[in-house]
C-alpha cells in the first residue's frame, strides 16, 4: 500500500473539504422566478413579463435574467422606458453577450424594452395606447390604463425582486442631451451613501444632487424614485442623444454597468470611480406654454448666463409667441433640437454647477 506523508495527507482532505463546500454552495444558491421563468443558478433564460390586458389592450415586457453560479446581489438594468432612447437598449444587449453565468456572483435582470408598444410604434415619451408617459405614472395601477399597469408589473416583478437597480435612458428622439445622471437624496443616509457610490462608479461627469422627487411612494413618478423609496438603492442614468445609436453612448453605458457590477463584486475586479465629478446642485427642465414650432438659439453643453436668451416658440403661422431665458446661470443638460413643440412639453434643462 503506498504511504502518504502527514502534508499530502492534509492538503488532500483540504482539496475535499473545499470541493464540498463548494458543492454545497451550489446546491443552496435558488434558482431565481420571475414571472413565468425560472431559472437555475448557472443559467441564463429569456421570456416576457406579461401586462394583463384591458379593454383588449396589453403588453409584453422582453427581459433576460442571468443567475451566476455564486452567491451574490440582484441588480436590474432597464432600457426602453422611453423607447425611442436606444443607447440603453442596445447596452443591455452587448451586456447579455458579456456574461457568463458561471462567472456571476448574484443576479442580473435586463429589462430590455419596457415600453414595447412606443419602441415598435417609435415614439418618444408615451405609450400609443393611452398617450401617458410611462416615467410619470409609477407606481403604476393594476387597474389603471396600460402605462400604469406596465407600471404596477415592473414594480412588482423587478423593483421589488432586486438590491439595487440602473434605470437607463438618454436623450429621446427630439433631444440633444450630454451624458450626466441623478443621484437622487433621500434623506436616508445609509441608501444615499450607496447610490453616491453607484453614480461615482457609473463614470458620468456630470451629476445631478436631486433632491426634489416626492418622497409619496403613491405619486413617486418615476422609475428611479419608486425604487430608493422602496428601499432600493437606484440610479437614472442619461447617455445617448436625438434617438441616435452612436456606439460611443452605447459603450460608456456598458463599461458603467459594468463597473456598477465590480463594486458589488458581482464580477472580478475593482471598480474605478469618478475622479473630478461635477455636481449639479439645481436643475430646472423649462417647458412650453403653447403648441408650435421651436427654435432653440445655444446648444447642448452650454453655459449660459442667467437671463441670457435660450430659444422661441412661434404658432404654426411662425409668429413669436414665446422667448425662453436662463433663470439662472448653468448649463445646458438637454434642448430640444426638432420642430415641434407641444403645450406642457421642454424645450430644455438647465442645471447650476455646485460651487467646490
Amino acid at each position: 500500500m503506498k504511504k502518504y506523508s502527514l502534508f499530502q495527507f492534509c492538503l488532500g482532505f483540504i482539496l475535499i473539504l473545499g470541493c464540498v463546500t463548494w458543492g454545497t454552495a451550489f446546491q443552496n444558491r435558488e434558482a431565481f422566478r420571475i414571472g413565468e421563468i425560472t431559472v437555475s443558478p448557472g443559467e441564463m433564460k429569456s421570456g416576457y413579463l406579461d401586462v394583463p390586458e384591458k379593454g383588449g389592450i396589453g403588453s409584453r415586457i422582453p427581459f433576460t435574467v442571468i443567475n451566476g453560479a455564486k452567491q451574490g446581489k440582484t441588480l436590474a438594468l432597464v432600457a426602453g422606458i422611453h423607447a425611442f432612447e436606444y443607447p440603453p437598449i442596445l447596452s443591455l444587449y452587448k451586456i447579455k453577450k458579456m456574461i457568463d453565468p458561471a462567472e456571476l456572483s448574484g443576479t442580473l435582470i435586463l429589462v430590455h424594452i419596457a415600453n414595447l408598444h412606443a419602441f415598435q410604434k417609435r415614439i418618444i415619451y408615451y405609450n400609443p395606447y393611452d398617450w401617458k408617459n410611462l416615467n410619470r405614472v409609477f407606481p403604476g395601477d393594476p387597474e389603471g390604463s396600460i402605462s400604469e399597469r406596465i407600471a404596477h408589473v415592473l414594480k412588482k416583478e423587478v423593483i421589488e425582486r432586486s438590491d439595487y437597480l440602473i434605470d437607463l435612458h438618454c436623450g429621446d428622439g427630439n433631444e440633444a442631451l450630454i451624458p450626466y445622471l441623478y443621484w437622487m437624496v433621500t434623506g436616508n443616509e445609509k441608501l444615499d451613501q450607496t447610490t453616491k457610490k453607484m453614480a461615482l462608479a457609473f463614470g458620468i461627469k456630470h451629476i445631478i444632487i436631486d433632491k426634489s422627487r416626492t418622497k409619496d411612494l403613491s405619486q413617486s413618478k418615476y422609475l428611479g424614485n419608486t425604487s430608493v423609496l422602496l428601499s432600493t438603492p437606484a440610479i437614472t442614468t442619461e447617455s445617448g442623444y436625438l434617438g441616435r445609436t452612436d456606439q460611443k453612448a452605447v459603450l460608456r453605458n456598458v463599461k458603467g454597468i459594468m463597473n456598477v457590477m465590480k463594486l458589488f463584486q458581482m464580477i472580478e475586479g475593482n471598480p474605478q470611480f469618478t475622479e473630478e465629478p461635477v455636481w449639479i446642485d439645481h436643475y430646472e427642465v423649462v417647458r412650453s406654454d403653447h403648441d408650435g414650432l421651436f427654435f432653440p438659439l445655444t446648444e447642448m453643453g452650454y453655459y449660459a448666463a442667467k437671463g441670457e436668451k435660450i430659444g422661441y416658440v412661434t404658432d404654426y403661422f411662425g409668429e413669436v409667441v414665446q422667448e425662453f431665458y436662463a433663470p439662472f446661470s448653468g448649463m445646458i443638460l438637454y434642448i430640444v433640437n426638432t420642430p415641434p413643440a407641444n403645450k406642457g412639453e421642454p424645450v430644455y434643462e438647465i442645471g447650476r454647477v455646485k460651487e467646490k
